[in-house]
C-alpha cells in the first residue's frame, strides 16, 4: 500500500479539524450569521484592474517544506504593508497545523483593510477547502474569494463547492497542477485559474509548470501563476506565458520591506528618499 502524500495527510487532518469545528459551532449557527457578514468586493475585477501583473500577496506563518517563516506575525499589519505596496489582493493562509494560520488572521486582515475604504485589496482565504462549512467560515470572517484545489477534490465536491462559493457572493481561485486538472477546471467553467508550480503531493516546485499548462487555459479565463516567484524576471516570465496575476508568499514574508518588494515585482519605481 502506498504511503499517503503530503496533500492526503493535510486533507485527513482538515477533515478532523472540520468535524471538531462543527461540534463546537454547528453549521446552522454559521448560516444564521451570514446576514451580518461584511460585504464582498469582486475578487476577479480587482485582479483585472491591476493586471498585468496583479499581485496576490500572501500571509503565511509557516509551511510543510520550510517550517516556521514568521510564526509571530501580526496579520493586520502585514496586510496593510501589502496594500501599501500595491497588492491587488491578499491571500491569508488559515490552515493551522502545518501553516500555523487561523481564521482570526483572516478576520484581522479584513478589519485592517476595511480602514482603506472600498478600493481596498480583495481577500482570499487560502486553505484546503473540502467542506461547505469552510465556505461559511470564509464568508463570515471577511473573505472575498476562496481557494479550491482541484487535486484535493473529486468532481462532485469541486462543482458543489464552486457553486456554493458563488451563491455566497465570493469568487473561487481554482488551482491546478497538471493537464488533467486543467481540463477539470475548464469543465467547471472557472473564470479564474491558478497554476501552482508546486506539486502538493510532493511539495516539489517546478517553475516551468505555468508555462507548460498555460497553453491549455480555457478561453476567457484569467490566469494566475502560483509559487516560487521571487524576482521581477520571474514575473516577466509568467506574464509572457499569459499570466495576468501572480501569487507571492515566502519571498514577501521574508522581505525586510514587503511593500517595496511588491513594487519591485510590479516594476513600479520607488520614490527616492530625501537626502538630509
Amino acid at each position: 500500500m502506498n504511503s499517503p502524500t503530503i496533500l492526503h495527510t493535510i486533507i485527513a487532518q482538515r477533515q478532523r479539524d472540520i468535524a471538531q469545528a462543527k461540534a463546537t459551532i454547528p453549521p446552522q449557527e454559521l448560516q444564521a450569521q451570514l446576514p451580518d457578514a461584511p460585504p464582498t468586493v469582486d475578487f476577479i475585477q480587482r485582479l483585472r484592474r491591476d493586471a498585468p501583473p496583479a499581485v496576490i500577496a500572501e500571509i503565511k506563518r509557516a509551511s510543510p517544506s520550510r517550517g516556521d517563516i514568521a510564526p509571530g506575525l501580526d496579520a493586520a499589519q502585514q496586510a496593510l504593508r501589502y496594500a501599501q505596496g500595491g497588492a491587488a489582493a491578499i491571500s491569508v493562509l488559515t490552515e493551522p497545523t502545518w501553516f500555523k494560520g487561523t481564521l482570526a488572521d483572516l478576520a484581522a486582515a479584513r478589519a485592517a483593510l476595511d480602514t482603506l475604504g472600498p478600493d481596498r485589496p480583495a481577500i482570499l482565504r487560502k486553505d484546503f477547502i473540502i467542506d461547505e462549512y469552510q465556505l461559511l467560515e470564509a464568508r463570515i470572517h471577511g473573505a472575498d474569494a476562496v481557494l479550491l484545489i482541484v487535486a484535493a477534490l473529486h468532481d462532485t465536491q469541486l462543482h458543489t463547492l464552486y457553486h456554493t462559493t458563488r451563491q455566497l457572493g465570493m469568487h473561487a481561485l481554482v488551482e491546478v497542477n497538471d493537464t488533467h486538472e486543467m481540463q477539470r477546471a475548464a469543465r467547471l467553467g472557472a473564470p479564474l485559474i491558478g497554476i501552482n508550480n508546486r506539486n502538493l503531493h510532493t511539495f516539489h516546485v517546478d517553475l516551468a509548470t505555468t508555462e507548460r499548462l498555460a497553453t491549455h487555459l480555457p478561453p476567457g479565463s484569467l490566469l494566475a501563476a502560483l509559487s516560487g516567484i521571487d524576482t521581477p524576471a520571474d514575473v516577466q516570465r509568467y506574464i509572457a506565458a499569459g499570466a495576468s496575476a501572480i501569487l507571492v508568499g515566502e519571498s514577501l514574508m521574508r522581505a525586510p520591506d514587503p511593500a517595496q518588494k511588491i513594487r519591485q515585482l510590479r516594476s513600479i519605481p520607488t520614490t527616492p528618499r530625501a537626502t538630509p
